[in-house]
């Protein structure tokens, strides 16, 4: 009950801003929630869900879109729907988690130590401060940890199956979860080991067994991507779905190698100070003893956190909402260890379930001071832009922003991205013709050169919004166009950018 009390905190003040001046510097909070559900705010705003030449990521990542026009389709288009739904998947991460670790039970545990610490595991992840920021935006993360639980329990279910039919029917359950997976975000192939290890031992590590449950879990896999991939090579949409990789080009290469994992590690510290040591070392003192490694859901959970933070490491581009697909099999990675430490030493007991305390009062603290204290700059901004936009019969009403998808979520203005996208920007200023452009603090120099070919720029307002020192500032600009001249593409591809998005 305690925890659905503080589940039930994420869903007050939906609208507010990502808490200013947390410890968490993160781009998504400008920019991840229209972009990555664009496909469903285009297609009840404007017919389609896809612009030509503009950031269409939903090519390569269809499903959180699908769900958001799902939920769309009942609530209308807005930041508290979208964020609503990440609430409500968070809701199934807890009841999914609490299942996980209730369902692998050992002859050496207790069965009521096993569900205190299960109770505290899923109490500490609902009090978080950490989940409470990430778990209330409209990003793919969350939907991506659920969907891993799912996998991990579907997997479990196989070695309880007490017949062929049901483990192959649940084999290709987890292959359509390993699909949706990867459908919602492609570095889910990351967290493959650990669905796998899981898979195996179900099978009892039976070659025969194994080889078959694995032959109908990628089959299945198979089947649904490349029917995908066919059906996005016929439908032309093959240049959206590869540029999102294009544009997500940041890697460890060129970088100092063991700076880059020294900082992995060391940002591990924004899933909690006291929480992230402590799971650490909770892990390194269960691994000392043989019988932790026979542990299934241990190991299970082992590779999903170090083949996370290898990704991480990979990619060298450091997002503290990156964390939130580790935060979750870290928390029940440290509860399992706590558990089969307790087995050993049932004196530990005690002083675990007095730093569990401790740590959950810590977070809950922090999380209820956020409750307590919202702010919406960057709502206000948004709903001031619209009325200046709507206000002016004389100009095109679409808006040219890096956090136009933000603000179309958020609002309902029409948008197009300034930074992303398969065509070179003037071109699609060309396209789509903004009225509006709206940048953070200052306009970048290709932005303006872009700008400068077709329109004179008069700005008109500036509205404070979030507390960035670099992104503090909305500023809007009235694009006035130039006598003469006419917009003209040269049907020419953009080159894909440094910066990740996401």
């Amino acid at each position: 009950m305690v925890a659905a009390a503080f589940w039930a905190l994420h869903l007050v003040h939906l609208r507010a801003d990502f808490p200013n001046r947390s410890p968490w510097v993160d781009w998504a909070k400008y920019t991840d929630e229209g972009w990555y559900g664009d496909a469903a705010i285009r297609h009840y705003l404007r017919g389609t869900w896809r612009l030509p030449g503009d950031f269409n990521p939903a090519a390569a990542l269809p499903v959180w879109p699908l769900l958001e026009g799902f939920v769309f389709r009942f609530a209308g288009v807005g930041i508290v729907a979208a964020r609503a739904l990440t609430v409500f998947v968070f809701a199934g991460v807890l009841v999914c988690s609490f299942v996980v670790l209730q369902h692998e039970a050992r002859e050496d545990e207790s069965k009521y130590l096993r569900w205190i610490f299960t109770a505290a595991a899923v109490l500490l992840m609902a009090a978080s401060s950490f989940l409470y920021v990430f778990t209330r935006m409209a990003i793919l993360e969350p939907l991506l940890v659920l969907l891993t639980l799912l996998s991990l329990l579907a997997a479990q279910a196989i070695r309880s199956a007490s017949t062929e039919r049901q483990r192959v029917l649940f084999a290709v359950l987890v292959g359509v979860l390993v699909s949706l997976m990867i459908g919602t975000k492609t570095t889910a192939v990351f967290l493959l080991p650990a669905v796998a290890y899981m898979l195996a031992d179900a099978a009892a590590w039976q070659r025969r067994r194994v080889l078959r449950i694995a032959a109908v879990t990628g089959g299945t896999v198979a089947i649904l991507w490349g029917s995908y991939i066919a059906w996005l090579l016929y439908r032309g949409y093959w240049n959206d779905f590869r540029y999102l990789f294009a544009a997500n080009n940041t890697t460890i290469a060129g970088l100092p190698f063991w700076e880059t994992v020294g900082d992995t590690l060391k940002n591990g510290v924004w899933m909690g100070e006291l929480l992230y040591p402590l799971a650490i070392a909770l892990v390194v003192l269960a691994g000392f003893h043989k019988k932790t490694w026979r542990d299934p859901l241990f190991v299970s959970l082992l590779l999903w956190v170090t083949g996370y933070l290898f990704f991480l490491a990979y990619h060298a581009n450091m997002q503290p909402r990156y964390y939130v697909v580790v935060a979750v099999p870290l928390i029940l990675l440290m509860a399992r260890a706590a558990l089969h430490i307790a087995a050993w030493h049932p004196s530990a007991s005690l002083a675990f379930a007095s730093l569990l305390v401790l740590l959950v009062g810590r977070e809950a603290h922090v999380t209820w001071s956020y409750v307590r204290h919202p702010e919406y700059t960057f709502q206000t901004a948004a709903n001031r832009i619209e009325r200046i936009v709507e206000s002016d019969p004389t100009h095109s009403h679409t808006v040219l922003s890096i956090s136009g998808s933000d603000l179309s979520l958020m609002t309902g203005v029409p948008s197009i991205c300034d930074d992303f996208g398969t065509m070179d920007l003037e071109d699609r200023i060309a396209a789509y013709k903004p009225g509006w452009f709206v940048s953070w603090n200052s306009i970048e120099d290709d932005k303006m050169e872009a700008l400068n070919k077709f329109y004179r720029l008069t700005r008109v307002a500036e509205f404070p919004a979030m507390d960035d020192p670099d992104r503090n500032v909305m500023i809007v600009y009235r694009l006035d166009a130039k006598d003469g001249v006419t917009p003209q593409r040269k049907h020419k591809k953009a080159k894909a950018l440094p910066v990740s998005p996401g």
